[in-house]
């Protein structure tokens, strides 16, 4: 039996890629969306490149030991489990690759994402050779091929074969290493693991590449034995030559298959783009008074890629990260509804009247739009909390503390003592927070929001949001004490608590940017403590921060908040 791997490699789809309709939604997702379909072959693929570059590296031990490698992954991969897994992967992700060659406008791609689109590009016609070669060989011609006839065709016989060995393998590794950090980058968490997984993206291939050089020198110095040629190099092995020349026939005929593949997708967007032409064009007006035409179709954010308009879009817009999110102010009447996945990610942030995604939204008709978060993030290190990464997707609880009866307190005294008194309660609750191992992150007026899980994963920081709670209590009624002879009423206040996914980083413009978070789980803790006041209570905690703390809450009940179709389940602390 062959014991010669089948060569397969990652082709994925470029990170801008326009699968918009099934751009993934926070609530309602397709479970066979065009994003899943491609991570999950993705995810096959770049796990059988890596244990080929496992199997390549044994050779740093020896050519038995690369051998002895070969049937371990022999028995992984090339069952009929294995082979329908990966040769179904394989398809599924080639066609994928080239839906997105299609779909996508390429409007300034980062360096990233070009070199994303080039390996995948470069991946097929560098690894024909090499399926022919092998597993094709093995099926049609019951050529059984193992180490030593590939390493003696690649570093004897014929070096350019080795050089594209080479190309495939470095090629592949790249791709699907892009690939991977285009998923990843978003996820709790990636910030810390990022220098290891860089480390691992460079160690895996150098090694394995050392290991095919010294199987390579090996091959070569037992080809100098008439004998070992003798056994090594029989039909049987390498093939008669006409063995030979059919197989060079599959390898140029599967080459035009895929050159005419290619040549068909770019025809279609030709054809694409004849159809724009044809349908007209829409306007659309931007705050500082420019004025663009894009083609009928054409999604926001790619008309302000197209024409060099600076635009947030964290996820290379794929719908997840709602950062390119705009406001519709003029010729919103005639704007096509969200669809199912915009839709979700929308009443995720409750979104307010005009709001939608510029990566989903395809005007019909001319608009203004003004885009709603910086398109430049910029990052301040002075302190603890510009370690996280801009624009990061991670889990946090947020926490907002309002002082109540501020309004009273400014009628009742001079500004002096109204701004003293206001600063030593935000300076009490701001010391809790931080005793708790919470970072205060913005303070708006009389009140402050506090972030948790900047540094911590989700379990830890819902329970220092917990015992925040109670020790912005104590700071709180020891200031009461201290100022009870000042104070004709003792202060009070309501805290919000509320956990789940949030986009953390540095918004504001090119002189004054802030580190802050944003997003529903951020907009729902603001809504929590606005109930505080109705509800006659101290705290109001959502029940996702009690689950993320593993912590049974006392009693849970149901909340309805403005701008949710939803209720929220919480538990309301300390009634007065």
């Amino acid at each position: 039996m062959m014991r010669t791997l089948p060569s397969v490699a990652l082709r994925s789809v470029e990170p801008g890629a326009q699968d918009r309709r099934a751009a993934p939604a926070t609530r309602a997702r397709s479970p066979l969306s065009l994003r899943r379909l491609r991570l999950a072959s993705g995810l096959v693929l770049f796990g059988y490149v890596l244990t080929h570059l496992a199997n390549h590296a044994l050779g740093n031990v020896s050519l038995a030991a690369m051998e002895d490698g070969l049937d371990a992954v022999t028995a992984l991969w090339l069952n009929p489990l294995g082979l329908a897994l990966l040769y179904g992967a394989l398809l599924v992700h080639i066609a994928l690759g080239l839906q997105a060659l299609y779909a996508n406008r390429f409007f300034r791609l980062r360096g990233s994402e070009i070199l994303q689109v080039v390996t995948g590009l470069l991946i097929p016609p560098l690894l024909v050779s090499h399926i022919a070669g092998t597993r094709v060989a093995f099926v049609t011609e019951g050529l059984d091929k193992g180490y030593a006839q590939e390493l003696y065709a690649f570093w004897v016989a014929s070096p350019m074969l080795g050089a594209m060995q080479v190309a495939v393998l470095v090629v592949a590794w790249v791709h699907g290493c892009a690939g991977l950090y285009f998923w990843l980058r978003l996820k709790p968490g990636f910030a810390r693991a990022a220098p290891g997984l860089l480390a691992l993206a460079v160690l895996v291939p150098v090694v394995a590449l050392l290991g095919f050089a010294q199987g390579g020198r090996a091959i070569r110095a037992l080809a100098q034995d008439p004998a070992w040629r003798a056994v090594a190099l029989q039909p049987v092995h390498v093939g008669l030559p006409d063995q030979v020349a059919r197989l060079a026939g599959i390898r140029d005929r599967m080459l035009l298959t895929y050159a005419a593949l290619v040549a068909a997708v770019i025809l279609a967007r030709g054809t694409r783009t004849l159809a724009e032409i044809k349908r007209g064009t829409v306007r659309l007006s931007y705050p500082d008074g420019r004025v663009i035409r894009v083609p009928r179709g054409t999604s926001v954010l790619e008309a302000s890629r197209r024409n060099r308009i600076p635009h947030a879009s964290v996820c290379g817009g794929r719908g997840r990260c709602s950062t390119c999110r705009i406001r519709v102010t003029d010729g919103s009447d005639g704007a096509p509804p969200p669809g199912r996945a915009e839709g979700a990610v929308l009443a995720r942030i409750a979104a307010g009247p005009g709001v939608r995604l510029a990566c989903q939204f395809r005007p019909e008709t001319d608009l203004a739009v003004v885009p709603l978060l910086p398109p430049h993030p910029r990052m301040r290190r002075a302190d603890l909390l510009d370690r996280a990464e801009s624009g990061e997707e991670r889990f946090i609880v947020a926490m907002f503390v309002d002082l109540r009866g501020s309004t009273r307190l400014a009628e009742e005294r001079l500004p002096y003592d109204t701004v003293f008194i206001i600063n030593r309660f935000l300076g009490a609750v701001g010391d809790a927070v931080r005793e708790a191992g919470g970072s205060t992150n913005q303070f708006l007026g009389d009140g402050l929001l506090a972030l948790f899980g900047l540094e911590t994963d989700p379990e830890q920081a819902a329970r220092d949001a917990l015992r925040a709670v109670d020790l912005i209590g104590e700071s709180v009624a020891t200031l009461n004490r201290l100022l009870a002879a000042d104070l004709e009423h003792t202060l009070r206040y309501g805290i919000g608590v509320h956990a789940g996914p949030a986009i953390v980083g540095a918004m504001g413009d090119a002189t004054d940017a802030r580190f802050t978070a944003l997003g529903d789980t951020v907009n729902v803790a603001s809504r929590l403590q606005g109930l505080t006041k109705g509800l006659g209570c101290v705290a109001v905690v959502s029940e996702a921060v009690y689950r993320a703390a593993r912590v049974a809450p006392e009693a849970i009940r149901a909340l309805a908040l403005d701008g949710r179709s939803e209720p929220v389940r919480v538990n309301v602390l300390a009634r007065r």
